[in-house]
């Protein structure tokens, strides 16, 4: 069977090349866990392509092609489809987050990159890469003011941060930079666009001294979890490994101040960085 004309890169590749997946599967009778078996993975990671919550890689495309007899069509087009402005390791979270209705974070180091200001996000991508020029700094700090637009929508998606007061307290780009960043932050909050939690130092220990995390939420693909290292990324959605994370940020979520606490405290150091006072 020839398989279907090249998509379009101009229109949301990867949604069309989920969508063509699905119409090949469903035409040759398969189920989900029918064509994972075939490609020994799971029906819901197939769902996950179908859904694009998932990036098709080059040796699935080929299994795929084979399995569904595209001809080459699947391999041909999932280059197109993978293209990306983000670092590789976190290409397939920042794409799945585009399309996810809940996200849930925790963040220990540094203000997340969805409720970043452009200084802000400046200073943390030339600490990345001293030696970057200033035009790929530029580009990465466009690249994720682009993801902030996800919040331009006044109700999806529902984005609940669990955000550590080290991040709050280390000065990034200098007292005015952080000033901005926190006044920003409290904006988003006051406009009921973020749930915004601070967990204090005096929480003491808590379930994710080990790092961050982020946990996904989509219409009709399986949660997932993203965990993030030092330019390392990896996306997982094991059932029982999503829910022991989900219990890990319900437990974050519980030790940390109120939503009303942490939005006092957030203006309080905002005021104490805009005059110059240490915090």
């Amino acid at each position: 069977m020839a398989g279907p004309k090249d998509l379009d890169p101009s229109s949301s590749p990867r949604a069309l090349l989920g969508a063509e997946l699905r119409h090949a599967r469903e035409k040759a009778g398969l189920s989900q866990e029918d064509l994972g078996a075939r490609l020994f993975v799971s029906g819901s990671f197939i769902g996950q392509l179908e859904a694009a919550t998932r990036r098709m890689l080059p040796e699935y495309a080929r299994l795929l092609d084979e399995a569904l007899d595209t001809g080459d069509f699947f391999q041909r087009n999932c280059g197109a489809a993978n293209k990306s402005r983000y670092p590789e390791h976190f290409a397939e979270a920042a794409e799945a987050e585009a399309i996810a209705t809940a996200i849930r974070q925790y963040a220990p180091m540094l203000i997340p990159g969805l409720v970043q200001t452009p200084a802000y996000a400046r200073a943390v991508n030339r600490a990345y890469d001293p030696t970057a020029t200033e035009e790929t700094i530029e580009e990465w700090v466009d690249g994720r003011m682009k993801r902030t637009r996800l919040l331009n929508d006044p109700t999806k998606p529902l984005l609940w941060t669990v955000l550590d007061e080290a991040a709050l307290r280390r000065e990034t780009g200098g007292r005015a930079v952080m000033a901005e960043a926190l006044r920003h932050i409290a904006g988003l909050v006051r406009r009921s666009r973020v749930i915004m939690q601070v967990l204090p130092f005096s929480a003491g220990a808590h379930t994710s001294m080990q790092g961050a995390l982020k946990l996904m939420d989509f219409d009709d693909a399986p949660t997932l979890v993203y965990f993030e290292g030092v330019r390392i990324g990896r996306l997982e959605d094991d059932p029982a490994t999503v829910a022991e994370l989900r219990l890990t940020f319900e437990l974050l979520a519980a030790s940390a101040l109120s939503p009303e606490k942490s939005l006092a405290l957030i203006e309080a150091l905002a005021q104490d960085y805009t005059h110059e006072e240490h915090p």
